[in-house]
């Protein structure tokens, strides 16, 4: 039975991702700093069913942290490490761009030099469709994705960069995943779909940034988990798209969907385009069923459904949660 580390354990696509893996039998070793950025009790509501699984291992290490991630390493064999951790939110790495590059880009130095030091030959590296602000739709895996519009895209560049050095010098393996508008149950309450849900259930106001025109590559969190674990197979290193694959569906349309499958209306509060937000996604998913054998089951009106009945059925836990 392989050892993986799963980073970012606590986290929306971590925490899923672990789970499937132990479910196929796979000891993980699973790390998080559990910090604040968004209420923690949402990250401990994910972690809890994790710690009773027997194949499951938990530390609170922070991938800042090196002589933390050191000992970690020397203590186990990890045959992959699913470096899913990071500091998250395009809007908030305009306020505090210091700790995302601390954490996306000198943490992911971190875990490759203790890979590199203990000879962990796989990781498969979360990164961002941000990257590909301004090119040409759907992105492809090949464009140049050069001129980050945020301090949150840069910091994910430096972390592909970086990963490239070390498969260069040192043979490390290397799956970067470029993941496209994750959404479904258990999701961060930052993202526009679990807290349209609770705004538009609670007779709050949505906040929209323009006027609902702008759209994105929608992707349900089951099927981004899964083709996570299958980037695991070796690849030398190769940059590879998750995402819907379809039409991009639009912030109105997703409002008009959360609106029927809760039976309510919503109210809208409507604020300017933000800079640094982008007005389209759109993947090119041909690489990643080349490579992977993957593509997208879950279609954007059953993942939106599925997000809805999950809160729904978690109204009470989530009552109190800060949105």
């Amino acid at each position: 039975m392989k050892k993986c580390l799963v980073t970012g354990v606590a986290g929306f696509i971590g925490s899923r991702t672990a789970e499937l893996l132990l479910d196929q039998g796979v000891s993980v070793v699973g790390i998080d700093n559990c910090n604040d950025y968004y209420d923690v009790r949402l990250k401990e509501f994910r972690l809890d069913p994790l710690k009773e699984c027997p194949n499951f291992e938990f530390y609170p290490i922070d991938i800042e942290d090196r002589d933390g991630l050191g000992k970690l390493f020397a203590n186990n064999e990890f045959e992959v490490v699913y470096n899913l951790a990071a500091r998250a939110g395009v809007r908030y790495s305009m306020e505090n761009p210091y700790v995302y590059l601390s954490t996306n880009a000198a943490g992911v130095l971190n875990l490759l030099e203790c890979m590199r030091a203990n000879e962990v030959l796989k990781m498969v590296l979360a990164s961002t469709s941000s990257l590909y602000a301004g090119q040409e739709m759907p992105f492809v895996e090949t464009l140049p994705v050069n001129a980050p519009i945020s301090p949150y895209a840069a910091s994910k560049k430096a972390a592909e960069v970086m990963a490239y050095t070390y498969h260069h010098l040192y043979g490390i393996d290397v799956s970067v995943l470029r993941y496209f508008t994750v959404y479904g149950p258990a999701g961060r309450p930052d993202m526009s779909i679990l807290r349209f849900i609770h705004e538009i259930d609670q007779g709050g106001k949505i906040p929209l940034f323009g006027d609902g025109s702008q759209s994105r590559d929608f992707t349900y969190i089951d099927d981004i988990a899964q083709g996570t674990i299958l980037a695991q197979k070796p690849l030398g290193y190769e940059i590879v798209n998750l995402g819907g694959g379809n039409n991009p569906i639009t912030i109105t349309t997703l409002i008009e969907t959360i609106e029927r499958f809760l039976g309510k209306k919503a109210e809208i509060d409507q604020h300017p385009f933000h800079s640094a937000d982008m007005r389209v996604t759109w993947a090119n998913i041909e690489k990643a069923k080349t490579l992977l054998d993957w593509k997208p089951t879950i279609g954007f009106e059953e993942g939106v459904e599925r997000s809805v009945k999950w809160y729904v059925d978690n109204r009470s836990s989530l009552k109190d949660l800060n949105f």
